[in-house]
């Protein structure tokens, strides 16, 4: 066992709550300042508070830790660089952060301030950690989803000074981290920019596309049932395990909390680590007591040991509710009260007209989002008429909806009018409803429904060659993903297959690696036959790569050996993907990155250049910040067409509703939101992960000849069969006139997100 002692790290949303966790024993706090940390709703600190927190801590031998964990815009690198020199003047300890930009931001400004690389980042094993390490990091905070048993394999394979950090207790995101974006794409609010809106807490119904009105047999009331609801982690029982596992320090979720929860959970903690190192020999034993006062503060319904003993499974997450539990009022009071009032809401402004003789209307507007509601005709009072204060009043009990009042209500209401309250809050609930589904509809969720006949030359552009240049090379570039022998097939029947020079001009084929290895004789004619229609082939590995997937890489590698040939490279999603292909060190092939990948500005970009010979932009960034990190000499590819990956969770939707059935080609099941549209859940059940994705395409088809001679085009299929994936390639071939699909989304290309 290590002679070192972990860190107890306890989080803090103001300075009041810094203090309240050193004076219960915390050995370090982490902080957010006013920016560049990923708790938007927080309070976080101002300069003058950080200076004080940094210094009230350092006088009690703590240790400050502030995240810089977002993800930069270009126009944030100028700011941040700014704040990285305030912040080498107030001098906390460590930088927590995620985007590669800020971290060689970092390491130029402030480079006596420890950097530590976030869970966002997605740190799932050894060959990541060790990435970080030769940059600069003295810490690496491990993805949540990881076990004990993954935890030690990585401490065995990293330098003894390189630290590990683990989350140990609190609220848990169902998705890998950095790799939901759900909130993103529904709400246009990015949790990769603090401003998550939790649609994993709403209601879901889950169905085999094989059986489309028979629901899994889960909990659910007449709305669905909370599927992604996780769970809080608790692991109070099991410091023994988690210290001798080799964790350097022991984190607190929490951010948002209030002193009331950083004095309880720091103080029951801080009392079982320190009997533990008194006598780790004893029994640890939880005080029914501590273990109710824990149960209090902010425990979702129930408790839970996370991933550390196990994979997945339905006992992770509350199903009949996304609220927390009852609590001791006597001692939770004002936290809860606190934490309903400070939910992440968007703001609304309303105004409402009770005219007697005129039906009653209400307007109410968010953003560039609006709407109206009418009711009943306003009748003239025959005792006591409404009041602009009842209006007020009414209108204003927004309770748990997801608004909450930007200003005054504006009301204009007869002398003698009256209107039932019971009407007036259903007016409200009817606008809220409308609202809601406005903004989703044009922030966040963006589809078209449409009928639409294929775009001409002229108002499509030229991306089509017409029949007088049909013997020409094309001058397009364009890569497209196969993931299954359904679309191999229509691939192989589409005219990118039949005449790919002339279609394509440079064609880049992404073959799924656990598509390739259900039949490696198969695979050797597949990419055999690539290589002699001048095809480049390139592999793409596994969106997530475990310790359990070891014997899986043993066989992908022979595999690839065998056939390095016909082998032109590889796609990188990930570090432990780039860590991966450096340890097998296949001399000179190509390595793409995929848009998972942090790759969000300039510095960024250029950071990129040492690893990667292309990478594909960020689904996340509009077409204008696209652009602005374009390089000529480092080449990028574009999404024009394919289902966006909303979250990749390490909990599995079938075992979850029903029980584990691992198949090498699971059945499609669908998930159904509150507004019956239906997301497509990819099971993979040889690395035991889901994959959710958008419930319709994105389809760039009327954009793409602005990005003409800009970016290698891509078409990404997913969950489509071999006459969807044929149809599909005839289409942006130019040799299909009709759009194959009916509903698409336009994605962040205009928008973007906050």
């Amino acid at each position: 066992m290590r002679n070192r002692h972990p860190e107890l790290l306890i989080p803090a949303s103001s300075l009041e709550v810094l203090k309240t966790a050193v004076m219960f024993g915390a050995d370090a706090v982490y902080i957010g300042g006013e920016a560049f940390g990923l708790r938007a709703k927080a309070k976080n600190f101002s300069m003058e508070d950080m200076k004080e927190g940094v210094r009230f801590a350092h006088d009690h031998g703590a240790r400050v830790h502030v995240t810089v964990n977002i993800l930069a815009h270009n126009d944030d690198l100028e700011g941040a660089a700014e704040y990285l020199k305030e912040l080498k003047e107030i001098g906390p300890d460590a930088l927590i952060i995620a985007d590669p930009a800020i971290f060689m931001l970092a390491k130029e400004i402030c480079p006596e301030i420890e950097r530590h690389v976030s869970t966002q980042a997605n740190n799932t094993n050894y060959g990541t950690f060790n990435f970080w390490w030769n940059l600069g990091a003295k810490r690496v905070v491990t993805a949540r989803e990881l076990s004990l048993k993954e935890i030690k394999e990585i401490r065995a394979h990293i330098p003894e000074e390189m630290e590990i950090e683990s989350f140990i207790h609190g609220a848990m995101c169902i998705s890998y981290s950095g790799r939901c974006l759900l909130s993103n794409f529904f709400t246009g609010r990015d949790a990769n920019q603090g401003a998550c809106t939790h649609p994993c807490r709403w209601k879901y119904s889950v169905v085999e596309e094989t059986r489309p009105g028979e629901y899994m047999p889960v909990y659910e009331n007449e709305r669905g049932t909370y599927i992604f609801n996780s769970k809080d982690l608790c692991m109070i029982e099991h410091i023994p395990e988690l210290v001798e596992a080799g964790i350097d320090s022991l984190k607190i979720e929490g951010r948002m909390k209030k002193p009331e929860y950083a004095a309880g959970v720091t103080a029951i903690y801080r009392k079982y680590i320190d009997r533990y190192y008194a006598d780790s020999k004893a029994p640890q034993k939880i005080s029914a007591a501590d273990m109710h006062t824990l149960s209090c503060l902010y425990i979702r319904s129930e408790r839970q040991d996370g991933y550390y003993h196990k994979h997945n499974g339905g006992e992770m997450v509350t199903l009949d509710s996304p609220a927390y539990s009852g609590s001791d009022e006597t001692l939770l009071q004002n936290i809860r009260k606190e934490h309903l009032e400070h939910r992440l809401t968007l703001p609304v402004s309303m105004q409402a007209e009770f005219l007697t003789g005129e039906t009653a209307k209400l307007y109410l507007w968010t953003g560039e989002s609006a709407v109206t509601v009418e009711g009943n005709v306003v009748e003239e009072a025959s005792r006591q008429p409404i009041t602009q204060e009842n209006i007020a009043k009414q209108l204003g009990k927004l309770g748990d909806s997801h608004f909450h009042l930007e200003e005054s209500i504006g009301i204009r209401v007869s002398d003698n009018a009256f209107y039932p309250l019971k009407a007036i809050n259903e007016l409200r609930r009817k606008g809220l409803s409308l609202l809601e589904e406005q903004v989703i509809l044009a922030n966040g969720f963006l589809y078209e429904r449409t009928s639409e006949k294929a775009p001409t030359l002229a108002d499509d552009g030229d991306f089509r060659k017409n029949d007088s240049i049909k013997s020409q090379k094309s001058d397009k570039k364009w890569a497209i993903t196969i993931r299954t022998p359904e679309q191999w097939q229509g691939f192989c029947s589409s005219s990118f297959w039949k005449d790919p020079v002339r279609t394509a001009g440079q064609l880049r084929l992404y073959l799924d690696a656990d598509f390739l290895l259900q039949d490696p004789s198969a695979a050797e004619k597949i990419l055999r036959s690539l290589t002699e229609k001048e095809i480049q082939s390139v592999i793409a590995l596994p969106k997530i790569l475990r310790l359990r997937d070891g014997q899986y890489l043993e066989k992908l590698r022979k595999l690839l050996l065998e056939n390095l040939a016909y082998i032109n490279g590889f796609q990188a999603a990930n570090m432990e993907h780039i860590a991966l292909l450096k340890q097998w060190n296949f001399t000179g092939k190509e390595i793409y990155g995929d848009h998972s990948l942090y790759l969000w500005n300039r510095t960024s970009r250029d950071f990129w250049k040492a690893f990667l010979d292309g990478y594909c932009l960020p689904l996340e960034l509009n077409a204008a910040e696209q652009r602005d990190i374009l390089d000529p000499a480092f080449p990028a590819e574009k999404v024009i067409y394919g289902r966006i990956p909303m979250m990749v969770t390490a909990n599995c939707v079938q075992k979850t509703t029903d029980r584990c059935q691992p198949q090498e080609n699971p059945k499609a099941l669908d998930l159904i939101d509150r507004y019956h549209k239906r997301f497509p859940v990819q099971r993979n059940c040889t690395h035991c992960f889901n994959v959710i994705y958008n419930s319709v395409p994105l389809s760039l088809h009327k954009e793409l000849c602005k990005w003409s001679g800009l970016v290698t085009g891509r078409l990404d299929f997913t969950t489509e069969n071999e006459t969807e994936t044929l149809e599909v390639l005839e289409y942006f071939a130019g040799t299909r006139k009709e759009l194959p699909y009916g509903e698409y989304t336009t994605g962040h290309e205009k928008r973007g997100v906050e």
